[in-house]
């Protein structure tokens, strides 16, 4: 047996609870000091959690944070500045450094002919710039200018090299304006049918609300002359998704329809892609671009409505799976040839 465990064999019998009886109440408050868990290193942790509470001082009152503040603003002000070991004049001292110029080996020096030298000091700064890239010499010039510069037969860049710090300039694109369509007028000419009326666009229309959007769906039912249908970027969710479904179960006029751009969830798509089977004069469907992803269901699902409805030619989705992307895209490729021998006959 070594001697460490020699040294703990005299501890083996001793009463732990006999001593804890003997100590004082001073002695048991200063063990429990003593056996409390603290991370000092961590600066994540309170205060409390970081150091022992060695303070006996009974509070004096609530706390009072404004006036806390405020006595700390007053001590503050009340310190004085410590002066400067040295005094700060502003005078400068010691050289200014100047880098030294680098002399060039002779074996690294490159002489031209005396023609070549006077064209080149007599050069311009555009023909400088085309001269670098016709060397290849890139790096020197915008792309712009040495494309321009490899492309064009005549010197066409009068910006010179030292344009390579200064991007190329584009012509600003204005936002697009905002869609002027009055939509308590559209309704109007949605329910009564109007024979001029053949699109409805209420794109980027992000105001419109629920049950206007319900009942334009609801007149849809009835209309005979609208052709195309678009509420992309309308906020739209799937009650929207759902009155879209009811309108193409019983509207037979309509060949667009384009959704895309809204908060349509899964279930509202399954709906729309339903109701598509029983539309036979349907040739467009647009639902790409929703708030989050269908599903492989839902995939799955619009490849099955493009081959079992040959009367849709095109479709706006971006397929996230080999499978049905492989089937949707066989399938418009069908729909497609029957429409162009339709149109044949």
């Amino acid at each position: 047996m070594s001697s460490y465990q020699k040294e703990l064999e005299k501890y083996r019998d001793i009463d732990e609870d006999e001593i804890l009886r003997t100590l004082s109440p001073e002695e048991l408050e200063q063990l429990d000091c003593e056996l409390q868990e603290m991370d000092p290193e961590n600066m994540l942790l309170p205060a409390g959690l970081r150091q022992r509470d060695q303070t006996k001082k009974s509070p004096t009152g609530p706390l009072d944070r404004d006036a806390l503040l405020q006595y700390l603003e007053q001590q503050a002000l009340e310190v004085k500045e410590r002066d400067d070991l040295v005094p700060f004049t502003g005078e400068k001292k010691g050289k200014p450094y100047i880098q030294p110029k680098r002399e060039i080996p002779a074996e690294e020096q490159i002489t031209l002919e005396p023609e070549l030298e006077e064209a080149l000091s007599h050069a311009t700064d555009a023909e400088m710039c085309d001269i670098a890239a016709i060397l290849g010499m890139y790096t020197l010039m915008s792309n712009k200018q040495y494309y321009d510069a490899i492309c064009s037969g005549e010197i066409c860049n009068t910006e010179g090299i030292s344009s390579v710090v200064q991007p190329d300039k584009y012509k600003p694109v204005p936002d697009e304006p905002p869609n002027p369509t009055n939509i308590e007028e559209m309704l109007k000419r949605v329910r009564s049918n109007d024979k001029e009326l053949e699109d409805v666009n209420l794109n980027n229309m992000q105001d419109i609300p629920v049950p206007v959007l319900s009942d334009l769906c609801e007149a849809m039912k009835t209309n005979t002359y609208v052709r195309s249908f678009s509420l992309v970027a309308t906020k739209s969710g799937d009650p929207i998704a759902n009155a879209v479904a009811d309108m193409l179960r019983e509207n037979r006029s309509l060949q667009s329809l384009n959704i895309e751009s809204n908060f349509i969830s899964s279930t509202g798509l399954m709906a729309v892609l339903r109701a598509v089977r029983e539309n036979a004069t349907l040739t467009e469907l647009r639902v790409d671009n929703q708030r989050q992803w269908p599903g492989d269901a839902v995939e799955m699902e619009m490849a099955t409505v493009l081959e079992q409805c040959p009367s849709i030619v095109r479709f706006g989705y971006h397929f996230t799976q080999q499978g049905p992307r492989a089937r949707a895209a066989q399938a418009m490729t069908r729909n497609n040839e029957l429409r162009r021998q339709q149109k044949k006959r």
